[in-house]
């Protein structure tokens, strides 16, 4: 190689010297010339097959500054990058979690075939397929799983999520990471309420010595509260329907839940609702619901199993809807302001905004009662 680059020194030195620091400072040294990209054809063929030899020598330090040095090179060959990714840990970290030139397939190797350090490593980067989040999921353990939500940049599909709550639904860590991503899936995050709520609903029971009853009741009303917040007027309709479909199967779709997004002013979401709770299609459900004799409504709620002592604020809901979508618009905060102030009039309840779930709670309960 040219003097100005790699001496010919440099090479003898690397392959015959007997101090492992001397080849670890050779090994620096040509993988900062080969990253800065100013090698000729010639240099760059006989600084790879350096790095191919690097790859075997028996310091372990060597080979570690190989792969601190080129981790982040877009040009190490391939089977370099393979052979550092899947070396001891001080030298394959680095290199699993910066380098490109590892492919899914790769990835879902050492995820398979190596232990939790090389799984975090490849749950860290900086961007992380769908196929390879699926692999960790199933693979790895709480301390990789957790890693892997708590990336912004790991592309998770919804079946990848549904994996990872069922198989760490007792896991705060992991549940946490959860809750801190930045978008999740409407049905997931829907089924992650779930299971944050039963946590709850132990903490409930041991520290404040609530009946069983009591703390369920309590737990169920959170739950519902937090299911409504998840909806917004971006969601899409068929979103919306999932969410609802899942809602069922629980058995969690409760006439309160169905009151409370229609307080919050969630049509969408309580069309869908009490067509699937009565059995019939959604578009027979807004027929009904929308009559302007209101004799529909009300049969379709007795048909849902709403309690009567809801009818009522569900026809007062409804009405609200209508005129203000009669103005245009989809103002949540305006249509629950206006919900409070109709429930306060025609039902001669004093409330404020901050305890119209406790109202919505406590008719849902007179049946029971």
């Amino acid at each position: 190689m040219s003097g100005s680059v790699l001496s010919a020194a440099d090479v003898a030195r690397l392959l015959e010297e007997p101090s492992g620091e001397t080849r670890a400072e050779t090994a620096r040294k040509v993988g900062s010339y080969f990253r800065s990209g100013k090698l000729s054809e010639r240099e760059r063929q006989l600084a790879e097959e350096i790095f191919r030899a690097m790859v075997r020598d028996a310091e372990v330090r060597v080979r570690k500054a190989l792969a601190d040095t080129l981790a982040e090179s877009p040009d190490l060959p391939k089977d370099v990058a393979k052979s550092l990714a899947q070396d001891v840990e001080d030298v394959a970290l680095p290199v699993i979690e910066l380098s490109d030139v590892l492919s899914d397939e790769d990835l879902i190797e050492i995820v398979r075939t190596k232990g939790e350090a090389h799984q975090i490593a490849v749950a860290k980067r900086p961007k992380v397929s769908a196929r390879v989040s699926d692999v960790l999921a199933d693979e790895g353990t709480e301390r990789v799983v957790s890693t892997l939500v708590g990336n912004e940049g790991a592309e998770i599909a919804e079946e990848t999520y549904g994996k990872v709550i069922e198989k760490f639904k007792d896991s705060p860590v992991v549940q946490e990471k959860l809750v801190s991503r930045s978008a999740l899936p409407l049905v997931v995050a829907e089924r992650l309420v779930s299971i944050v709520s039963e946590n709850l609903r132990t903490q409930l029971v041991t520290r404040h010595r609530l009946s069983d009853a009591m703390a369920t009741d309590l737990v169920m009303e959170t739950r519902e509260r937090a299911t409504v917040g998840l909806l917004n007027p971006a969601i899409k309709a068929p979103d919306v329907i999932e969410l609802v479909d899942q809602l069922h199967r629980n058995r969690r779709l409760t006439p309160t839940l169905i009151v409370r997004a229609l307080c919050m002013g969630d049509m969408t979401f309580f069309e869908a609702a009490l067509a699937k709770r009565a059995g019939i299609p959604i578009p027979n459900a807004f027929q009904l619901i929308h009559d302007k004799g209101r004799l529909g409504l009300r049969k379709l709620c007795q048909k849902a199993g709403i309690p009567d002592s809801l009818i009522k604020m569900v026809e007062i809901g409804v009405a609200i809807g209508e005129e203000l979508t009669e103005t245009g618009g989809d103002d949540r905060e305006r249509f629950r302001q206006v919900m409070i102030e109709r429930v306060i009039t025609q039902l001669d309840q004093e409330l404020d905004a901050d305890n119209l779930d406790y109202l919505i709670g406590k008719l849902g309960r007179r049946k029971a009662a």
